[in-house]
C-alpha cells in the first residue's frame, strides 16, 4: 500500500492505519493503496509516508550502489525506487503522524504499511523486492537510487520521498506497496498521478509521461508474474488515477506506485511471500521501466 498517503478509510472501503490510531489499537492493520477494508493482527513494523517537518537523522549509508556500473542499454539513466513504509514506523509514532504538505492539502508524514495474516510485513516486502529491482536494473547501466534502505529510524516522510527523485533528477520513480484490502480482493494495479495544481503541486508535466510509465509496468509485471489485474481497483484495466497522494503530488518526474497484490488475501499473499515470485515482480517492474526508457 502506498504508504506515503493511504487511502482515506472510505476510499475503495479500505482502512489505513495511521500513528495515532496505531497507538490506540493493538490488533489493527492498514491497508496500501487503494483497495477494499480490512483488520487483522498488528503487523510487525512496515509502512511508508513523508512529512516536511519532522526530520529523521541522514543515512547512514549510501542509497546507490558503490561497485562501478556495467555498461547497458540503461546507461546514463536514473532511476529511484522508493520501497514502501519503513520496518520502524510503529516505533516513532509521534514523528510519522506530524503532518506534511502535499500541495493540495495536509497528511501525515508516514504509516506503518500493512502485513500478511501471519505477519510478513508490507516493509519487509517492498524492501527485497527493491533490492532485487535495484540489480536488475544496475545489470542494465542504469543508476539506482533508494529513497531509503532501511537505514533511518523511521520514514522518509512523503515529501522527502518525493523530493528525492526530483533532486535526482530521475528518468523514472516506482514505489513499491503491496495492498492490505480485504479478502477476496486479489491481484496487483499501478497507480498514476491524475492532474493536480494546488500549493507546490503540480503534476501537468508528468501525467502523460506517467501514465506511459505506468501502462508499460503493468503489462509486463502482468505477464511476467502470472497474477491478474486488480479485481477491486482500477475496474480490471490494472491502472488507478490518484489526486490524493503526495508522493505523486510533489513529483516533478515520471513516477508511479506499484501494489502488487493484496497481503490480506490468502492466496495472494502466497505469492508475496514467496522469494521466487518476488523475483518475477522485480523483473516485470524492471522491465516495464527499461521499455519506458528505451521508448
Amino acid at each position: 500500500m502506498p504508504y506515503d498517503d493511504r487511502i482515506p478509510p472510505t476510499r475503495h472501503g479500505r482502512p489505513l492505519l495511521t500513528a495515532a490510531a496505531l497507538a490506540a489499537l493493538s490488533l489493527t492493520v492498514a491497508g496500501c493503496g487503494g483497495g477494499g477494508s480490512a483488520s487483522a493482527t498488528q503487523p510487525r513494523p512496515g509502512s511508508s509516508a513523508a512529512p516536511s517537518t519532522p526530520a529523521a537523522p541522514a543515512p547512514t549509508s549510501s542509497p546507490t550502489s558503490a561497485k562501478p556500473l556495467p555498461k547497458g542499454p540503461l546507461t546514463g539513466r536514473t532511476v529511484v525506487i522508493d520501497p514502501g513504509h519503513n520496518p520502524r514506523n510503529r516505533d516513532h509514532t509521534r514523528e510519522i503522524n506530524q503532518q506534511v504538505d502535499i500541495g493540495t492539502g495536509r497528511k501525515e508524514c508516514d504509516t506503518t504499511g500493512t502485513a500478511t495474516n501471519a505477519g510478513y510485513t508490507e516493509a519487509e516486502f517492498t524492501l527485497d523486492v527493491s533490492h532485487r529491482l535495484r540489480t536488475l536494473l544496475e545489470s542494465q547501466g542504469a543508476k539506482v537510487v533508494l529513497t531509503h534502505d532501511d537505514d533511518r529510524p523511521f520514514g522518509p516522510c512523503i515529501d522527502e520521498r518525493a523530493r528525492t527523485g526530483n533532486e535526482a533528477g530521475a528518468d523514472a520513480v516506482v514505489s513499491v506497496h503491496a495492498d492490505g484490502s480485504a479478502a477476496g480482493n486479489r491481484g496487483f494495479h499501478v497507480i498514476v498521478p491524475g492532474r493536480v495544481r494546488g500549493g507546490t503541486a503540480d503534476t501537468a508535466k508528468i501525467v502523460e509521461p506517467s501514465r506511459e510509465l505506468g501502462t508499460r509496468i503493468a503489462g509486463l509485471f502482468l505477464s511476467t508474474t502470472g497474477s491478474a489485474y486488480s479485481n477491486y481497483v482500477g475496474d480490471n484495466t490494472g491502472l488507478d488515477t490518484r489526486e490524493d497522494l503526495g508522493g505523486l503530488n510533489l513529483s516533478t518526474v515520471p513516477k508511479v506506485f506499484i501494489e502488487c497484490g493484496n497481503m490480506r488475501d490468502p492466496k495472494d499473499a502466497a505469492v508475496l511471500t514467496s522469494a521466487e515470485w518476488r523475483q518475477k515482480a522485480a523483473h516485470g517492474i524492471a522491465d516495464g521501466i527499461s521499455g519506458y526508457l528505451k521508448g
